[in-house]
C-alpha cells in the first residue's frame, strides 16, 4: 500500500511510486518533493524490516550511505560563510597534526573536492575503532597522500567524512553530528541524523544487503562498468583500498554504527527530512546558506574520469553535479547519490528539492532506475 500526498498534478509521481513497487525494485521506500519550498510529494509504503514484516511508516528512518555527504559539506561550507574557515588556508591552520607526510600545506578546498589524496590507509583502522573516531583522525593525520595533492581526483567514499568532519570538530568545538544537528536539523526541524539518538533507533528501516560477487562479469556489462568491477575484485587496486580502510567492512545495519557519526556514509534521514535539507538550500524562507555560497559550491571544481570509481565524476565544493545523462541533470542541479539508489538533490532553476530513501540496496547499473522514474514524472509535473 502506498501512502502519503501529492500535490495536484503530480499524482504521475504516485502512480510511478507504485509501479517499482509493482515491478519488485522495492522493499521500502520514501520519496518527497518541495517545488519552491512547498511540499508536493510525501509517499511512503513497503515493508521497513523483511526480518519482521514491520511495515514503513510516515516516520520511518533511513540510512542514505553517501547521500550523506552533502550534509557533511554543508557544514564546513557554513564556516566558511561565518569567515571562521578559509577554504585556501591549509588544513593544518585548524588541525596542526595534519601537517604530517608533507601535508602542510595541503588547502582545506582539497577535502571537499575529493583532490587530497587520503582516499585510503597503509593500515586499516579496526572497526571498533573507527566508530570511536579519534582513532581515525590520527591515522589520516599520519598518513602519506596515495598521489600528489591537488593533481588529479579520485572519490573518497569513507574518508571524506572524517576528514571534513575534522576541520568541522576543531573550529566549531562541536562533533559532525551535533554541528548538524545545531545548525541544520533543529532549525529547519529536519528529520536527519549524522549518528542517530538511541531513542530513534527502533524507527531505523533494515538495509537490504546484496551478498558481495565477484564472480566473471556478465559479457554485455558496459566497460566502464565493467572497468569499475574488475578493480572492486583487485584487492590491491585503489578503488578495493579506498573501500576498505575499515576492518572488518561497516555493517549499517549494526545499531553501534547507526548511533555513531560517520559523516561519509551513515546519514540517517526521513525522505522528507533529506528534500527540505535541499529545499532549504535554495531558499524556502529559512535558508541556512547564503545564495553566494551556494553559487561558489555547485560551480564545477573537478571533472572528469576519477582514480577511484574509474567513472566521470563532477564535483563542486561537496556537493555532486549530474553528468548530461543523469536523470536529475540541470545546468543548475546539485545533490549527493548514495550505495544503492538513494538520492537528494535541487535544482535552483526549476525550484525542485527531491529526497529519495530505500532500503534495497541494488548493487547493479539498474540501481538508479527507482528513482529516475519518479525524477522523469516530477520533471513533468513542474516543466510540462
Amino acid at each position: 500500500m502506498i501512502n502519503g500526498h501529492t500535490a495536484p498534478g503530480f499524482e504521475a509521481v504516485r502512480d510511478a511510486f507504485a509501479a517499482n513497487f509493482e515491478a519488485g525494485a522495492e522493499v521500502g521506500a520514501a520519496v518527497s518533493v518541495y517545488l519552491h519550498g512547498q511540499q508536493v510529494v510525501d509517499l511512503w509504503g513497503g515493508i521497513a524490516d523483511p526480518d519482521t514484516q514491520r511495515p514503513w511508516e510516515r516516520d520511518t528512518l533511513q540510512v542514505v550511505f553517501s547521500t550523506t555527504k552533502a550534509a557533511t559539506a554543508a557544514c564546513l561550507l557554513l564556516l566558511v560563510e561565518r569567515g571562521q574557515v578559509d577554504l585556501d588556508a591549509p588544513v593544518a591552520d585548524y588541525w596542526p597534526e595534519f601537517a604530517a607526510e608533507g601535508k602542510e600545506r595541503l588547502p582545506v578546498r582539497w577535502l571537499l573536492t575529493h583532490q587530497a589524496g587520503l582516499v585510503a590507509l597503509d593500515k586499516p583502522v579496526a572497526r571498533a575503532e573507527a566508530l570511536l573516531w579519534d582513532p581515525m583522525v590520527e591515522a589520516l593525520a599520519a598518513q602519506r597522500p596515495l598521489w600528489e595533492p591537488g593533481t588529479n581526483h579520485g572519490y573518497h567514499p569513507l574518508t571524506f567524512g572524517w576528514l571534513v568532519g575534522e576541520v568541522v570538530c576543531r573550529v566549531s568545538g562541536r562533533s559532525l553530528g551535533a554541528f548538524f544537528r545545531d545548525e541544520f536539523a533543529r532549525p529547519l526541524d529536519l528529520d536527519f541524523h549524522i549518528g542517530v539518538p538511541e531513542a530513534d533507533l527502533p524507527r531505523v528501516s533494515r538495509l537490504v544487503m546484496p551478498p558481495p560477487n565477484f564472480d566473471p562479469l556478465p559479457d554485455d556489462l558496459p566497460e566502464p562498468i565493467r572497468e569499475l568491477a574488475e578493480a572492486f575484485a583487485d584487492p590491491t587496486s585503489l578503488t578495493r583500498r579506498a573501500y576498505a580502510c575499515v576492518e572488518p567492512s561497516f555493517d549499517h545495519n549494526d545499531p553501534d554504527e547507526q548511533v555513531a557519526e560517520i559523516p561519509a556514509t551513515n546519514g540517517i534521514c526521513t525522505a522528507r527530512g533529506l528534500a527540505r535539507f535541499y529545499a532549504a538550500l535554495i531558499g524556502d524562507g529559512h535558508r541556512i546558506l547564503s545564495p553566494e555560497i551556494i553559487r561558489q559550491a555547485t560551480l564545477e571544481h573537478v571533472g572528469g574520469p576519477d582514480l577511484v570509481t574509474r567513472l566521470p565524476f563532477h564535483v563542486g565544493l561537496g556537493f555532486g553535479l549530474p553528468t548530461p545523462d543523469a536523470a536529475w541533470y540541470s545546468p543548475s542541479a546539485f545533490g549527493f547519490s548514495g550505495l544503492g539508489g538513494s538520492l537528494g538533490y535541487a535544482d535552483p532553476e526549476t525550484g525542485i528539492a527531491f529526497g529519495y530513501v530505500m532500503n534495497n540496496v541494488r548493487n547493479s547499473p539498474a540501481a538508479d532506475e527507482p528513482a529516475a522514474n519518479l525524477i522523469k514524472h516530477v520533471s513533468q509535473a513542474v516543466l510540462g
